[in-house]
């Protein structure tokens, strides 16, 4: 494949996010900023790249790993009639955000570190990756949730079924406008704190802030689920909840599975639109 001899020797990615993320965003030699073009909406070039699919790669194992740490603390919550003797919610949210703390430093410098479509649908509309490479991602990102909890049935299948998988569904005594309510609010957190961390511009505006970009990315993830497991379970994220809902593969699995898709690409957008407007003060093109 073109260029893979190059990028395994140098760590080269030849087709990379136009705007850079994840940490790669905090390692500007210059403090003078000039904003860089948008992405191309298709880019065919990508795919005879290795760095292409290494970074699809690298998406799909860190979904995988995501999946299985945090499904196994919901499994391990679940299992025992008194919290006191487990992590209880709390340790739940500290899982989420702690894993998506560790991924997105792990991966950030391969693929950006989105391990969520939400994420990935968001720096989509700012033009920070083309269609091709968004795609691809959130094809691989569904794979990893959907192998992880896998795994993790295969290790208690009984228990597994019985204590609902993982799967996110709206709780007793919330509506599905509530719960799809939550799920925009929530995944607006969570995307507009990816922007604010990994905004290039910010980082040569205000080179007195220092910041490690995953620290507040887990550090949302952790806050929202504190806030929202008592409505939804917390998804902010279509790859957990597309990937518990169908291994658990039981009807109140399916029911309200549209709000964990269409609540965090509403909050994914309004994030985007957000940030890009506001924050960073672009404005629309007129002709």
């Amino acid at each position: 494949m073109e260029g893979r001899e190059e990028d395994v020797r140098v760590g080269a990615t030849r087709y990379r996010e136009r705007q850079p993320i994840g940490t790669t965003a905090q390692s500007q030699d210059s403090k003078d900023y000039n904003e860089p073009p948008p992405a191309p909406l298709f880019e065919p070039g990508e795919l005879s790249s290795w760095s292409f699919y290494r970074a699809g790669i690298a998406e799909f194992v860190a979904t995988f790993l995501f999946l299985y740490i945090t499904v196994l603390t919901v499994m391990g919550v679940s299992k025992t009639s008194s919290k006191c003797s487990t992590v209880g919610t709390q340790g739940i949210a500290w899982a989420f955000g702690g894993m998506i703390f560790a991924l997105v430093y792990c991966t950030a410098g391969i693929s950006g570190g989105h391990i969520n479509p939400a994420v990935t649908f968001g720096l989509l509309l700012a033009r920070k990756l083309s269609v091709t490479r968004a795609v691809f991602y959130i094809i691989m990102q569904c794979l990893g949730a959907i192998c992880g909890a896998g795994v993790v049935k295969g290790f208690q299948k009984s228990q597994y079924e019985r204590l609902g998988g993982g799967a996110n569904t709206v709780s007793a005594g919330y509506s599905n406008l509530e719960g799809l309510g939550a799920e925009i609010v929530g995944t607006f957190v969570l995307v507009y704190t990816v922007f604010s961390a990994t905004d290039a511009k910010r980082n040569a505006r205000d080179s007195h802030v220092p910041i490690l970009a995953p620290l507040p990315i887990g550090f949302a993830v952790f806050l929202v689920h504190l806030a929202t497991i008592p409505i939804t379970g917390t998804g902010i994220n279509p790859a957990r909840s597309l990937g518990a809902a169908l291994i658990y593969n039981r009807d109140q699995a399916w029911d309200d599975h549209w709000i964990f898709w269409v609540g965090p690409f509403i909050g994914a957008a309004l994030a985007a639109l957000y940030h890009q407007t506001v924050i960073r003060a672009i404005p629309f093109k007129s002709k």
